[in-house]
């Protein structure tokens, strides 16, 4: 599956960068791209492993505000 998320709170590449590799070393993530501009990510994941509810958790839990779009 894969999911478009709108991603607040970020300010630069590294903010880009931690998100990225945070996700893509989850369980059931194929692949994660974030955009610091549109303020998005796109997510590939296997949504039988892992949901969009527990991406958008682990995003919080860095400190940005997650939703699905």
């Amino acid at each position: 599956m894969k999911q478009e998320f709108s991603i607040k709170g970020m300010s630069c590449n590294h903010c880009v960068a931690r998100i990225e590799e945070t996700l893509n070393h989850l369980e059931g993530v194929k692949k994660a791209t974030v955009n610091l501009k549109k303020e998005t990510g796109k997510i590939k994941f296997d949504e039988t492993k892992i949901q969009a509810t527990k991406i958008c958790q682990v995003i919080n839990e860095l400190g940005y505000q997650a939703e699905v779009i």
